[in-house]
C-alpha cells in the first residue's frame, strides 16, 4: 500500500506527438484512463488518446511537483532523454542549455 502522501510523475504522450507531465496520487492506471476518458478540461481533453512513456515514484509529494514544474520546463529533447533513461545526455543537453546566451 502506498503512502498517501506519495505521488507519481508521469509523462503521457498524446495523440499529436506532443507529451504532457503531471503527478498523480492514485494510481497510474486510473490516472491514464481519467486522461483517455477525457475527464479533464486541460491539455489533454482534445489530444486523446495518451500513452503513458515515463513514471516515477516519489515518497513525498513535494518532490513530485518539484520534478513536474523542472520537467515542464525542459526541451523536448531533454524529456526523450529522460525517458530513455540516458543520463548522459541528459547532462550533455543541459550543459548545452548553460551556455546559450539569454
Amino acid at each position: 500500500m502506498e503512502n498517501k502522501m506519495s505521488a507519481w510523475l508521469y509523462i503521457v504522450k498524446c495523440s499529436d506527438g506532443s507529451y504532457y507531465t503531471g503527478t498523480t496520487r492514485i494510481s497510474l492506471e486510473r490516472r491514464i484512463a481519467e486522461h483517455n476518458a477525457g475527464s479533464f478540461a486541460g491539455y489533454t481533453a482534445a489530444r486523446t488518446p495518451v500513452t503513458l512513456v515515463y513514471c516515477e515514484y516519489f515518497e513525498r509529494i513535494e518532490d513530485a511537483i518539484a520534478a513536474e514544474r523542472q520537467v515542464k520546463g525542459w526541451t523536448r529533447a531533454k524529456k526523450e532523454a529522460l525517458m530513455r533513461g540516458d543520463f548522459d545526455d541528459l547532462r550533455a543537453l543541459a550543459k548545452r542549455k548553460a551556455k546559450q546566451p539569454s
